[in-house]
């Protein structure tokens, strides 16, 4: 079995020359958050993440969380790990220090968020859905909704949930049903069934906070009558609330994590029949407020597309290093050789590694815009910057996870058929791989997002704010010398127009023919995606001439990386273009009843 290694070395270039760490460090509030910080933060999250959760990674697999009598019993080792990672201090990590955070830029807990999730995808879902709790509590809680709940979700004394989803309502939160009563003292008595809560129950902490989705008694029907409420597991009284875990799914992957259905209402706590909540913020605007936490929530599944995709590219890398399989096609071996040599290998890896790369790029990158959307002096600027990340939040969620499932599905075909034996372990990144396209909005969700709200609602104004800074990283390539930059501007530009051509058909068919726009949509995603990434590992090859002697190897290998990108798969972005512009009636053209 593979080792974790975190990249490190990787990560702290990106932080440096694309998400510019040192220029956030400048800004109000991240004060000497620098790239000297930034390294220091990631090579402690890398020991403790190799160290402490990267080794219950197989075990959860093999043993995952169980239920009895409504109490859930995580994998083995996963309680004392969040213990350290509660007192290590790295559920706080980017949260506000007035709360016991350290206050760190997001580009910095981005970095650190991946490390997590690369070394136990299943145990790092517990802290990422205790960041979304603070971010929602944060914006939308009361002054002393804040003070009651955040510091003890920082410190990991209590975990947060998202409640949402339920049998009859899936994607479309109109349909919820679960109902708040309010009570003469100010509370709320809430009812009604979620399914799909990830640690939703689970013994790793004191309590949880959950925050639930429910409509009030005169509410308006549809998405403008749901109210968001905070029901914690265990009252400030210390009495048992009436929320309860009725069972937890059996998965495909993250098998440790347990997935949740709770039923509030059903008159077993301590509190008589109805679970005790406080309503957050005002009626009716939980969907709102609830998207807070969504945004948070789909970033941070963006990065597990990353985190993954590392994972299965390390042991598929590893194991094709050691593999020792028939003779090399071009005669330089009488012998057979590590199939590391043989050229479509060498492909698939490369094609893994660049994937992730460019993926991890785009994270960071967009990172660094959420950190000056947050802290930049000028409103206007601080504006533009925000509403930059909100492009870039449905590719980083989208495409990394959907590269994420075509990484790990190499990392199984590079060790040929033992990938297909559970015992080798390259299976697991696979199963664990294929829900990151799913929860926290499918790929299609999350492109439906780009075309409506990022593309046709202005007329693809913002979306074409990507090709000017795509066209000037072009042009610096293209006036280099060294072929390899000159074959990536070509590719670029070539993928530049492929872009030009979707934002325009999109902006132009949204409204008159939406069939059309929309039956293109994850092609678009996909396409823009493949562009953004392909910009950033682009800009980190002309960063690279910044770098030193000492360094030489590393900038080689991230010359070569952005190279492969451009020559495989900025190519992907002409047929993704061909699809959105002739495809649509194909589309639509069987009657529903055909299939």
């Amino acid at each position: 079995m593979s080792t974790y290694q975190a990249p490190v070395r990787d990560m702290l270039f990106d932080l440096e020359h694309l998400a510019g760490i040192d220029a956030i460090a400048e800004l109000p509030g991240f004060d000497d958050a620098n790239l000297e910080t930034a390294a220091a933060v990631l090579e402690e999250c890398a020991r403790f993440n190799q160290d402490v959760i990267a080794p219950l990674n197989r075990d959860g697999d093999l043993q995952p969380s169980t239920l009895r009598d409504g109490v859930v019993t995580t994998s083995p080792g996963f309680a004392d790990a969040f213990r350290q990672f509660a007192s290590g201090g790295w559920q706080g990590l980017q949260h506000p220090s007035a709360y016991g955070g350290q206050g760190l830029p997001k580009a910095i807990g981005a970095a650190c968020m991946e490390m997590l999730n690369s070394a136990n995808l299943s145990f790092a879902l517990c802290p990422l859905l205790s960041d979304g709790a603070i971010e929602a509590l944060l914006t939308a809680g009361s002054g002393e909704q804040q003070q009651r709940y955040i510091p003890h979700l920082i410190s990991g004394r209590w975990t947060g949930t998202m409640n949402l989803t339920e049998p009859q309502a899936g994607s479309d939160l109109a349909l919820v049903r679960s109902r708040a009563q309010p009570q003469p003292d100010g509370s709320y008595r809430i009812f009604g069934q979620k399914i799909f809560i990830t640690f939703g129950e689970h013994d790793m902490a004191e309590n949880i906070v959950h925050l639930v989705l429910a409509r009030l008694p005169d509410a308006p029907p549809g998405v403008k009558g749901i109210s968001l409420f905070v029901v914690p597991k265990v009252l400030a009284d210390g009495r048992r609330n009436d929320v309860w875990c009725a069972s937890i799914e059996h998965k495909l992957g993250i098998k440790a994590s347990p997935t949740a259905v709770l039923v509030y209402g059903d008159d077993k706590g301590e509190v008589g029949a109805g679970a005790i909540g406080e309503l957050i913020g005002e009626a009716n605007r939980g969907l709102e407020y609830m998207f807070i936490m969504m945004n948070a929530a789909r970033y941070a599944v963006g990065l597990q597309g990353v985190a993954v995709a590392e994972r299965a590219y390390q042991k598929a890398a590893a194991y094709a290093r050691d593999r020792v399989q028939s003779r090399p096609v071009d005669g330089s071996s009488v012998d057979a050789v590590a199939i590391v040599h043989h050229p479509d290998v060498r492909r698939m890896l490369m094609t893994m590694r660049a994937l992730t790369e460019g993926a991890r790029a785009l994270a960071l990158y967009a990172a660094g815009l959420h950190d000056r959307g947050h802290a930049l002096p000028d409103a206007q600027q601080r504006a533009q910057a925000r509403t930059d990340y909100e492009f870039f939040v449905p590719l980083v969620k989208g495409f990394s996870t959907e590269i994420g499932i075509e990484v790990a599905s190499l990392g199984v075909q590079v060790h040929g058929g033992m990938g297909f034996i559970e015992e080798t372990g390259a299976a697991q990144y696979y199963r664990d791989a294929r829900i990151l396209t799913i929860y926290e909005g499918t790929t299609a969700i999350q492109a439906n997002d780009l075309v409506g709200r990022k593309t046709a609602r202005d007329g693809g104004a913002q979306a074409s704010r990507l090709v000017a800074d795509v066209t000037a990283t072009r042009d610096a390539l293209a006036a280099r010398a060294e072929p390899g930059a000159q074959a990536l501007a070509a590719r670029l530009g070539d993928a530049l127009r492929a872009y030009q051509d979707v934002v325009g058909f999109v902006a132009g068919h949204a409204r008159s023919a939406p069939n059309a726009a929309y039956a293109g949509s994850v092609p678009y995603l996909m396409l823009a995606g493949y562009l953004a990434a392909g910009w950033q590992l682009a800009r980190g090859w002309l960063a690279t001439q910044q770098l030193g002697a000492d360094d030489a190897g590393f900038a080689q290998a991230k010359r070569t990386t952005a190279e492969f990108f451009g020559a495989h798969l900025l190519p992907r972005c002409g047929a993704l273009r061909d699809a959105v512009l002739f495809g649509a009636d194909s589309v639509m053209a069987l009657p529903a009843e055909t299939f």
